[in-house]
């Protein structure tokens, strides 16, 4: 079996807020990033997740790819590297050395290769894995936790113990409540009020109230809401505000 993902990397100002993404499909794929950081060092890190991922699984690996920098430095540069002690041709040092020699300890052992794919022209896989990784970068300029995925469950270990456990998880928001949108000729409440029923006689209502709402989840009901969160192009944060 082969396992097709694309992998990309997003920095808002290169440097500046960074995300990664890796992406098969809406149920496999991963993402992170840093405070500050450069658009190849979210490439790498996106390969490297990747391999992370998958490293469980003895399966061939494509890895789709719109930066010729990291195909370049895995598939042809990296072997002379490091038998110069990580040292380009000119003796200088080589750029973003910790993720690369992550990388090359990941390969050990992998059967993979590695496909160039434009970047914005509207590949499914590499339009998937843009939108995380953006989103992800976003997040950390806005200083809000990113969306990171469910990982790689298909078919393993993470998906068994995702079905099985009964250990809930939760999240948190902090959320503005919003005006009463109801007219007057809106009907009765519910005798059984719900979670977004806001308008009962004990609701204070003001646009500058903050209330702060935990909510319990299992695991997989955390991965469908970060699933719904990052096809809306929002944190969990951002998403369960609107829901709200």
């Amino acid at each position: 079996m082969t396992i097709t993902a694309a992998a990309d990397g997003s920095a808002l100002g290169n440097p500046g807020p960074a995300g990664w993404a890796w992406y098969v499909d809406d149920a496999n794929w991963g993402a992170g990033g840093w405070k500050h950081a450069t658009n190849n060092q979210g490439e790498l890190k996106a390969v490297l997740e990747l391999f992370r991922a998958t490293a469980h699984l003895d399966d061939d690996l494509l890895v789709l790819c719109d930066s010729q920098y990291v195909i370049n430095s895995v598939t042809k540069w990296m072997k002379g590297w490091k038998a110069k002690g990580w040292r380009k041709g000119d003796g200088k040092p080589v750029m973003n050395l910790d993720l690369l020699t992550e990388i090359d300890e990941a390969l050990v052992g992998r059967r993979f290769r590695f496909e160039w794919v434009k970047g914005h022209v509207g590949h499914p896989l590499n339009e998937a894995a843009d939108i995380r990784a953006r989103t992800a970068a976003e997040a950390f300029q806005r200083g809000r936790a990113p969306a990171t995925g469910p990982g790689y469950t298909r078919g393993g270990a993470a998906a068994a113990a995702a079905a099985q456990t009964d250990v809930p998880t939760r999240a948190a928001a902090t959320v503005a409540t919003p005006p009463n949108p109801r007219a007057a000729t809106a009907p009765a409440a519910p005798a059984h009020p719900g979670l977004f029923d806001f308008d009962g006689p004990d609701f204070n209502e003001s646009d500058d109230d903050l209330s702060t709402v935990t909510v319990t989840l299992s695991p997989l009901e955390l991965t469908r809401l970060q699933q719904r969160a990052a096809r809306a192009g929002v944190g969990i944060d951002e998403f369960l505000r609107g829901l709200i």
